[in-house]
């Protein structure tokens, strides 16, 4: 019987956020049925991380209750700190540069964390207790804001990337460095984020696959002309995202898991990359069909050794092996 859970985490967000609208639409809440049937045909119950603007979706908050009626999947929180309110600018055009929620004072930080928290709640009838931060951008603060808001774990954590290169707020430091984070879940200490702890908040990284051949000579990585030809042979990383890897790419992220007796698999995908045009990705009917056809392989061969989970149910199976 499937034993290892598998969690799917959709970051349900505005359409194309990668363009940098100003105004931002949600069209693609009426595309997320689809691929709500798909994870049910296979038993996997997603976590639909919601931003501002799809927690004011009048769509969204349809398709999403409906989703909690039948115990379907769970609803958590995921915050694009530029649009969400209180808006305090914090450079000279915010929708331009999308700072990270990091970037802005503790005080500003505390009170677009609240508010989200609230909103999502008063929507959806029941507390939040999952989160993302928006484009991965975590710290310690933030860690201990959202134990003070009563959320039990996170997912920011892509093991393995450097966001130091993806500029914010102009001047600013980029996102964090988590190239020597843990790659399996782990209660965190809001001191040392990358530093397991025996209780707080649960960490569940996103799972990414680092290549052997990489972990054994990361120097060929680095050749000037022979560098090019071995990351096309063995990529460094291999995430189980469609917006990062093909099916080829998620596929060895799986396995690698499965080899690794991973505890858990953390899929995942975002909301606007479900429908056409929604990402630079998938701009057409006939990406998105790719992309389905691509998400029926890869489900069929997780089912045969993991079994849908949310992240509040990992959060209490983790919690009590832990204890035991």
């Amino acid at each position: 019987m499937p034993e290892t859970p598998f969690i799917i985490t959709v970051d349900t967000e505005g359409d194309d956020i990668w363009s940098r609208p100003r105004e931002t639409t949600t069209h693609n809440a009426l595309f997320l049925p689809r691929f709500q049937a798909l994870c049910e045909r296979y038993g996997y119950r997603p976590v639909y991380l919601a931003n501002y603007e799809m927690a004011e979706s009048d769509e969204f908050l349809e398709f999403g209750r409906d989703v909690l009626r039948r115990n379907a999947g769970e609803i958590g929180m995921h915050l694009h700190a530029w649009n969400s309110p209180p808006l305090v600018p914090l450079t000279d055009d915010d929708f331009r540069h999308q700072p990270y929620l990091i970037e802005y004072s503790d005080e500003v930080m505390n009170e677009k964390i609240k508010v989200m928290t609230v909103l999502l709640a008063e929507r959806f009838g029941r507390p939040m207790v999952s989160h993302r931060a928006g484009r991965f951008g975590f710290d310690g603060r933030y860690a201990a804001m959202l134990l003070e808001q009563g959320y039990r774990v996170d997912c920011s954590v892509t093991p393995g990337v450097n966001w130091r290169t993806t500029p914010g707020a102009p001047g600013g430091t980029g996102g964090p460095d988590y190239r020597r984070f843990p790659d399996r879940p782990y209660f965190l200490d809001p001191g040392d984020i990358a530093t397991p702890a025996r209780r707080g908040l649960l960490e569940v990284p996103v799972t990414i696959g680092m290549s052997e051949l990489f972990r054994a000579a990361p120097w060929a990585y680095r050749l000037p002309l022979a560098g090019p030809v071995v990351k096309r042979i063995s990529p460094t990383l291999s995430w189980a995202c469609p917006g990062e890897n093909d099916l080829a790419g998620m596929l060895r992220a799986a396995r690698r898991a499965r080899a690794t007796r991973a505890v858990c698999v953390e899929f995942l995908v975002h909301s606007s990359e479900l429908m056409p045009g929604g990402s630079p990705r998938f701009r057409t009917a006939a990406a998105i069909e790719r992309l389905y056809a691509s998400l029926e392989v890869l489900f069929e061969e997780l089912s045969a050794w993991c079994r849908g989970m949310t992240l509040a149910e990992f959060h209490a199976d983790f919690s009590m092996e832990e204890a035991a």
